[in-house]
């Protein structure tokens, strides 16, 4: 905001300053004007003012110092008096002396946009167009003007029909409430909460359920392991709602003003949070955290060195040990050299949202959005009308479905103290952020006990051995949450140490709109089987396609950490073809997974192959999609 000031003062004196000459020549007039100056330059607006207002009532055509009336009331936030000033002084001054019809439009169309009012902004700002000076229209403050106009006039027909809602009660029941997060099921509402404006009054991090689309649990404390008597707010989950970053300021052991903590909930529970160090905090401000759904990626808001402007955002990632990498400046296209705060990324690990005032948009803080394509960030989009408009938007959450945009606004009153709400909207279709995501989960126990498991689950795309998505599931129930992208050839491979892995094939196993998959971990074991999913080959081939690599690597990796097991690797076939054809064409198969563990140092000796062809089916080959299930590679333990 004071930069913005700033800059209208420039603007006022880029295209109103006359160079020690006046409209009038009133020598009183002239005394109260430069002592309205000399108040000027102390800041001390009142009394400016009042200096500037004697100089118009002396000598009423007297422009500057309706000019300079009008920068002391904008510089106030007295815009509505401005507009009144410039009123009075169009009545005064344009009769006698009209050359001064730009400079009333230019001011206009300054405070027209402060004030949202777009439409009449472009409408003044035409009279500036085709009456400046071509010396003017050179300058620097001209062409920022005309380049933001411009904007405004192409965003003005693209404004979006949105209807924003408060949360019900017993939400939004405490003076301040802001920064809203969920978890990709919706069923989990975090927020920070404040009781007042005062000093006394400090952030916490408070938790709200779902028990319908829009009905919720009276908010409550997250935990007392992360609530302290110092301030915990604006925090980050991720999809599971299992791990969490937040921002406390002023602890004991932080390194800054405000540094990142993160917790993780174990069996149920939250554990005490720890600081996220050297390699993320500094000794400057880190807040505003935004983690990826499986939190392996981290943003956040630093006004730390080594950035393009005042705040920058930055980014880390998590190891496969937990630990995180040293944090890098996200650089351009995002930072500019002004301020980039609150990013969010959407669960689809594509799309980053964040606030700016360093890429144009309506005024102040605005929301933009920007795609990752072939690993990076895209030019930034601003969400434009009415998402964004002339006051600040700081921060915004969308959904995993897509349904609900959620945000808080901050609501003023000359007579009551400031309140701070929580709202929603549908978000827009016309804004696109990817392919549709679902949501669903299941539990991973194990098969000879029934007793929950804490595995590993891996959602990798076939394609290119990346993996979308990794969870845990929770040690107390064996639960866990997947995110399944709208894209097929993907794999869930579930894996845990002393256990064999289960592979999945996401589409052929119909898995992505399964309510509860109940996930049957096997423990190592002579004997044992299983399925060896995603291994592929062309029709009448023993070549192993580029898709294969996920599998290939994750069984190269099992025999790598159990080396003292030996395997023997099965080929299996439909019943198309004669028994020779198939026996030999299963058996070649096999081999060629020998082969690339081999390449891979797997020792031959811990290796037997079989061709059966079709002589094991798991189920009757009736059909094209038996036959399919058929066609398999199988390993089993020695």
């Amino acid at each position: 905001m004071r930069s913005q000031l700033l800059v209208l003062f420039l603007f006022f004196l880029a295209f109103g300053a006359k160079a020690q000459t006046y409209s009038v020549t009133d020598g009183r007039a002239i005394k109260f004007f430069e002592e309205g100056e000399n108040f000027l330059n102390q800041k001390r607006y009142t009394e400016a003012l009042q200096k500037y207002q004697a100089a118009w009532e002396r000598s009423e055509t007297f422009f500057e110092s309706y000019q300079k009336g009008v920068q002391v009331l904008i510089t106030q936030g007295k815009l509505t008096e401005a507009e009144a000033l410039i009123g009075t002084a169009k009545s005064a001054v344009l009769p006698v002396k009209n050359q001064y019809a730009v400079d009333f439009a230019w001011m206009l169309s300054t405070i027209f946009l402060r004030q949202g009012r777009f439409e009449e902004a472009s409408q003044e700002f035409l009279v500036v167009e085709q009456g400046a000076t071509e010396e003017f229209k050179r300058g620097s403050y001209f062409l920022e003007m005309k380049k933001k106009v411009g904007f405004v006039r192409k965003q003005l027909p693209l404004k979006m029909n949105i209807e924003k809602e408060i949360l019900p009660s017993p939400l939004n029941g405490y003076a301040l409430q802001y920064f809203p997060v969920l978890t990709a099921d919706g069923k989990q509402l975090f927020f920070t909460k404040r009781g007042g404006t005062s000093s006394s009054d400090k952030e916490d991090i408070y938790i709200s359920q779902a028990e319908s689309s829009n009905t919720w649990t009276a908010p409550q404390s997250i935990s007392s392991q992360i609530n302290s008597s110092y301030n915990e707010g604006t925090c980050s989950v991720t999809a599971d709602g299992n791990f969490l970053i937040f921002t406390s300021c002023d602890a004991p052991d932080s390194q800054g003003s405000c540094d990142l903590y993160s917790a993780e909930k174990v069996a149920g529970e939250w554990q005490a949070p720890k600081n996220m160090g050297p390699k993320i905090n500094s000794s400057f401000w880190d807040s505003q955290p935004s983690l990826s759904a499986d939190g392996r990626i981290l943003f956040y808001s630093s006004d730390r060195r080594g950035g393009l402007g005042g705040n920058d955002i930055w980014y880390a990632l998590r190891k496969a040990d937990g630990s995180w990498s040293e944090a890098k400046n996200l650089g351009t296209p995002i930072n500019t050299a002004k301020d980039e705060i609150s990013p969010f990324l959407f669960f689809n690990n594509e799309t980053l949202f964040f606030a700016s005032d360093g890429h144009l948009g309506f005024g102040g803080m605005d929301i933009f959005l920007s795609r990752v394509s072939e690993g990076l960030f895209q030019n930034p989009e601003n969400l434009g009308l009415p998402i964004n408009d002339q006051l600040d938007q700081v921060a915004l959450f969308i959904t995993a479905q897509k349904d609900y945009a959620y945000y808080s606004e901050l609501s003023t009153s000359k007579s009551a103290a400031d309140r701070a709400y929580l709202y929603r909207f549908k978000f827009p279709e016309e804004i696109s952020i990817g392919g549709n995501l679902t949501v669903t989960g299941g539990t991973v126990i194990h098969a000879k006990t029934g007793l929950p498991i804490s595995a590993q689950l891996s959602l990798v795309s076939l394609t290119n051995d990346s993996t979308h998505y990794q969870f845990q599931s929770n040690s107390a129930d064996g639960s866990f949450l997947m995110l399944y992208p709208e894209q097929n050839g993907a794999g869930l491979y579930v894996e845990k140490a002393g256990f064999l892995p289960k592979i999945y094939n996401v589409d052929r196993d119909s898995i992505k709109n399964e309510k509860d998959l109940k996930v049957e971990l096997v423990p190592i074991a002579s004997g044992e089987e299983f399925v060896f999913e995603n291994v592929f080959f062309d029709f009448d081939s023993y070549d192993l396609k580029q898709e294969s690599l996920s599998s290939l690597r994750r069984l190269h990796r099992f025999l790598h950490d159990n080396p003292k097991i030996s395997i023997q690797i099965t080929g299996h076939t439909d019943n198309l073809g004669s028994d020779e054809y198939n026996l030999r064409l299963s058996r070649q198969r096999a081999q060629s997974v020998q082969r690339y563990l081999e390449v891979e140092g797997i020792l031959p000796d811990r290796i037997q192959v079989v061709g059966k062809g079709y002589r094991e089916p798991m189920v009757p080959n009736t059909n094209a999609s038996n036959q399919a299930l058929n066609r398999r590679i199988t390993v089993a333990i020695q």
